[in-house]
C-alpha cells in the first residue's frame, strides 16, 4: 500500500499543571452544520481519566492507495490511553440521498445494526461484547458513517468484525421487518413531540419539493413500503470506496491504521463519486399553524442565508449570528424576547452553512396567549439587527467569548480530528479555524455592520407553529 502525506499541522495546547482535564478519544463529527451523525463511546468509564500534563498534538491527512482507489485518511496518534477509534465516512450517502424513499439511508444504517448474515444480530453483538468492541452505523444529512472503537489489544478483532459487516451484512427479510417495526414505533412517538413536529414542518416549508423537505427518519408510508431491493440498491450505489474519507486516531501508528483500513475496505467495490446537490430555501415566505392539544406554543422560524461553504466572509457570520441568537443569555433574541418582555424561557437563532444548503433558523416556546406577540418580536428584533447592526460592546463581548473559549474546542483528540475533518471536507486549509480566529480578532465594527446589512434575506421569515 502506498501512502502520501498531503498536509500536516501541529496544534500545541498547553494545559495548566495545577488543573486537570478530561481526555475523550471519541472522534465525534456530529456537532456541525453537516451534521454527520452521533457516535457513542466504547465505555464511558474509559474516558473519565484525569490527566495533569502538557500536551502537544497534531492531525494530518494521509492519502492511501486502497486497491487502486485514493482514500484520504485524517489521522492523529495519541497513546495516552490504550484505545483505538476509526470512522469510515461515505460522502453523499446521508439523508440527502433519500430521493426514492424518505428514511432509506437511516433504514440502511439500522440494517447494519442487525449484524452479519453468518452470525445474525444476536451472534454478532455477542462477539463484539466479548471483547468490548463498539461498531455502529449512522447517517447525517450528507454522509453515511461506520464507527469502530475498542481497546488497542482487541484492534485486530474489531477491524476483522467491521470488515465482515461491510462484506456480508444481514440483509434478510426478518432483519428488515425488525428495522421497520422499530422505526414505525419511533415515528409514532415523534408525532407527540411538538418540537419535532414544528421543526419538521419548517423544513418542509423551507425546502418544499426537495429531498431536504423529507424527514430523515421517514414517514409511516415510506418506511412501510421499504423492500430488501431498496436496501441493496442503496448499498451498491453509496457504500463504495470512491466516496470514503477515513478518520482514525488513538493508540496506533500510521502503518497500523493503513493496514486496518485496507482490510476493512477490501471487500468494497470502487463505485462512482457523485456531485452533492445544492438546495436553496423556497423563495416565498410561508406560515403553517399545526393544531395540537398543547398548553404552550412552539414557534419555529427560518429564512434564506446567502452564503456557501468557502465564503471568505464566513467568519463574519459566526460573529453576527452569535450576537443575534446563538450566544444564549446576552443574545439579541434572548434579551428582547425573554429578559425584557418575558415572552419565552429561551429564544435561539443559528445559521447552517453546508455543502448542500444554507439557511438561518431559530425557535422559542411561549404561552398560547402571547404567541402572536412573540412572533412579532422575532420579526422586530431581526429587522432592527439588519438595519442598525451591532454595537462595539456587543462585538467586543463576542470576540472575548469566541477567542477565549477556543482552547476548550481543541482539548480532546475527538475535537481536533473532528475539526480537521470538517476543514478537509469543506475544502478549506487544515488550519482554517486558526485563520478564522485571527480574522475575528481583527474584525472592525464597520465591516461587521456592512456585512449584516448585506444579509437582508434573513428577514424573509417562514414560520411553523404548533399551538392549541
Amino acid at each position: 500500500m502506498k501512502k502520501k502525506v498531503i498536509k500536516f499541522f501541529q496544534n500545541t495546547q498547553p494545559m495548566s499543571k495545577s488543573s486537570s482535564t478530561y481526555v475523550n478519544t471519541r472522534l465525534s463529527l456530529a456537532e456541525s452544520p453537516y451534521t454527520l451523525g452521533v457516535f457513542t463511546s466504547l465505555k464511558r468509564s474509559l474516558f473519565g481519566i484525569i490527566l495533569i500534563c502538557e500536551v502537544i498534538m497534531g492531525s494530518e491527512v494521509i492519502e492511501l492507495d486502497v486497491n487502486g482507489t485514493k482514500v484520504p485518511m485524517i489521522f492523529e496518534s495519541d497513546n495516552r490511553l490504550p484505545i483505538v477509534s476509526m470512522q469510515i465516512v461515505f460522502q453523499n450517502g446521508g439523508s440527502i440521498s433519500n430521493t426514492k424513499h424518505a428514511g432509506l439511508a437511516r433504514a440502511v444504517a439500522k440494517m447494519y445494526g442487525e449484524g452479519t448474515k453468518a452470525l445474525g444480530s444476536k451472534g454478532f453483538a455477542e462477539k463484539l461484547d466479548a471483547k468490548a468492541i463498539h461498531i455502529s452505523a449512522s447517517t447525517g444529512s450528507e454522509t453515511f458513517v461506520f464507527e469502530l472503537s475498542c481497546l488497542k489489544e482487541h484492534m485486530a478483532e474489531g477491524v476483522q468484525a467491521l470488515g465482515e459487516l461491510l462484506k456480508d451484512p444481514n440483509l434478510s427479510e426478518d432483519a428488515l421487518d425488525q428495522v421497520k417495526t422499530v422505526t414505525l414505533g419511533e415515528i409514532q412517538r415523534k408525532s407527540t413531540d411538538f418540537d419535532y413536529v414544528a421543526g419538521k414542518t419548517l423544513k418542509e416549508l423551507m425546502f418544499k419539493n426537495t429531498v431536504l423537505a423529507l424527514p430523515s427518519i421517514g414517514t409511516t408510508k415510506s418506511v412501510g413500503e421499504l423492500k430488501i431491493e431498496d436496501i441493496k440498491s442503496f448499498i451498491n450505489e453509496h457504500i463504495v470506496s470512491s466516496r470514503v474519507i477515513v478518520v482514525a486516531g488513538g493508540d496506533l501508528s500510521t502503518e497500523e491504521a493503513n493496514a486496518s483500513i485496507q482490510s476493512i475496505l477490501s471487500s468494497l467495490k470502487v463505485g462512482q463519486t457523485a456531485e452533492l446537490p445544492y438546495f436553496k430555501v423556497h423563495p416565498k415566505t410561508q406560515e403553517e399553524i399545526i393544531r395540537k392539544k398543547t398548553e404552550q406554543a412552539y414557534v419555529y422560524f427560518g429564512a434564506p442565508f446567502d452564503m456557501k461553504t468557502g465564503d471568505e466572509d464566513y467568519y463574519k457570520s459566526r460573529v453576527a449570528i452569535f450576537i443575534l441568537g446563538s450566544s444564549g443569555f446576552g443574545s439579541r433574541l434572548m434579551e428582547e424576547i425573554r429578559v425584557k418582555k418575558g415572552l419565552a424561557y429561551s429564544a435561539y437563532g443559528r445559521v447552517s452553512v453546508s455543502k448542500s444548503s444554507s439557511y438561518f433558523s431559530g425557535y422559542l416556546q411561549t404561552k398560547l396567549e402571547t404567541q402572536d406577540e412573540a412572533q412579532k418580536s422575532v420579526n422586530e428584533v431581526i429587522k432592527i439587527f439588519v438595519e442598525d447592526g451591532v454595537t462595539q460592546d456587543e462585538l467586543d463581548q463576542a470576540k472575548k467569548f469566541l477567542l477565549g473559549s477556543e482552547p476548550l474546542r481543541v482539548e480532546t483528540l475527538s475535537q481536533r480530528l473532528g475539526r480537521t475533518f470538517m476543514d478537509y471536507y469543506k475544502g478549506a486549509p487544515l488550519n482554517n479555524s486558526e485563520l478564522e480566529l485571527d480574522k475575528i480578532e481583527k474584525l472592525e465594527l464597520k465591516d461587521l455592520n456592512l456585512f449584516i446589512k448585506k444579509h437582508k434575506e434573513i428577514q424573509n421569515l417562514t414560520y411553523a407553529i404548533v399551538t392549541q
